[in-house]
């Protein structure tokens, strides 16, 4: 495998995680009520994106293979709880 192939498959990989990440924090700014002290758009995506990242990469290792639907469930969950503690969503 050569390096654009690699960069290829880690950029398919981590799309997923990107999108999840982007569109959890754009629909949050409009569902969600605005508390003072949150994190900025872009913060809250970067800690989205690493958190959906890193259920990725523990769904790889615990299933051996990428693409399967209970990762992606758990992702979504993960993303949608992580938002939810940024926005402090328990004092809403």
């Amino acid at each position: 495998m050569g390096l654009l192939d690699l960069l290829n498959h880690l950029v398919n990989f981590a799309a997923p995680a990107l999108w999840m990440a982007v569109m959890v924090s754009l629909l949050a700014t409009f569902f969600m009520k605005k508390v003072a002290g949150a994190p900025a758009f872009s913060a809250q995506a970067a800690i989205n994106f690493v958190v959906s990242l890193a259920v990725l990469v523990l769904g790889l290792w615990c299933f051996g293979r990428d693409g399967k639907m209970a990762t992606y469930a758990v992702m979504g969950l993960v993303c949608a709880t992580s938002q939810w503690v940024l926005l402090r969503g328990w004092k809403a």
